[in-house]
């Protein structure tokens, strides 16, 4: 790898009239995260211009948001989502849900701080601001990012959580959201993994099926996207891209987000994942619903 030929070659598929659009796929999706931040700065020192800006001012639409999403540091990409998910009018709930509920605490404790060197007030703030009531406070709760990350299992306390879940939703009239909270958002994976099925024996269905009979909008996506990442991150992002393609229209906020942000960290497992779940690859997948460049640089995203 060399930084200061993949800048000369990325100039060069820019400069003059028109622009070499393969070419910028081609040097950029063989490179990963870090590289790609050589690279922009051997841009800037040896061609003395900005690559983003160039990108920008040469791409556009849907295509041109993945190239610089490609081009942005795994935290700062995950800042600016959040941002952009809460700034102007209406909420993309989606994308906080997503972004807070899947990330570890190192990953969130990184965000935070982004987020405020970047805008200048905290991400917490922001979130208050733009959500309310039960929701706005799972979000909160998972800004903290103080999920307990060890691996031990109390089997007393697990029986315990899981007869609290109960007596908080299915049992009584109404739903005590708060104790669904306090457990789902603070408990480490493998304990909940044992509160889930002490769940299932004890109320005779599973917990994501409580969720959804107790809970309503938001709040209700946002707890099942906790479980589902704690059961399996692959197949929570493999369900967030199918819904992202399926049926009329395409919500290329999410497919561009998915496919950027985990291209490096779990492609390959979700990709099994989608193709268990819904008998089609990925790949193909992607290729029935978008075109063009666009569609190109999704596919080398996906790989084979």
């Amino acid at each position: 790898f060399s930084a200061e030929q993949e800048a000369q070659a990325l100039r060069k598929a820019m400069k003059g009239f028109g622009t070499d659009e393969d070419a910028i796929i081609e040097i950029l999706t063989k490179l990963n995260v870090s590289q790609r931040q050589q690279v922009l700065i051997t841009y800037k020192s040896s061609i003395g211009r900005d690559l983003i800006d160039d990108l920008k001012s040469e791409l556009s639409g849907n295509f041109e948001r993945v190239i610089v999403g490609m081009m942005t540091p795994t935290t700062m990409y995950d800042v600016h989502e959040l941002r952009r998910a809460m700034k102007g009018a209406g909420t993309d709930e989606g994308c906080l849900i997503e972004i807070l509920a899947s990330r570890t605490n190192e990953e969130i404790r990184r965000i935070n701080e982004n987020y405020q060197l970047q805008y200048g007030c905290t991400l917490e703030e922001d979130i208050v601001s733009d959500t309310s009531s039960m929701f706005r406070r799972v979000l909160v709760s998972l800004t903290t990012g103080n999920r307990d990350e060890g691996t031990y299992v109390d089997d007393a306390l697990a029986q315990q959580d899981a007869q609290c879940l109960y007596e908080a939703g299915e049992k009584k009239w109404g739903t005590d959201e708060v104790q669904f909270m306090a457990i789902l958002c603070t408990r480490n994976r493998c304990h909940l993994l044992r509160v889930f099925d002490a769940y299932r024996g004890i109320a005779n269905k599973d917990i994501t099926d409580s969720i959804k009979s107790e809970m309503s909008g938001d709040l209700e996506d946002a707890l099942l996207a906790v479980v589902k990442c704690v059961r399996n991150k692959p197949a929570y992002f493999a369900e967030r891209l199918y819904k992202s393609m399926k049926g009329l229209g395409t919500d290329d906020n999410t497919l561009i987000r998915v496919m950027v942000s985990r291209s490096e960290i779990d492609m390959l497992d979700i990709r099994r994942e989608f193709l268990t779940m819904y008998g089609k690859s990925l790949y193909s997948f992607i290729k029935g619903d978008c075109s063009g460049d666009y569609r190109k640089v999704l596919l080398r995203l996906c790989g084979g």
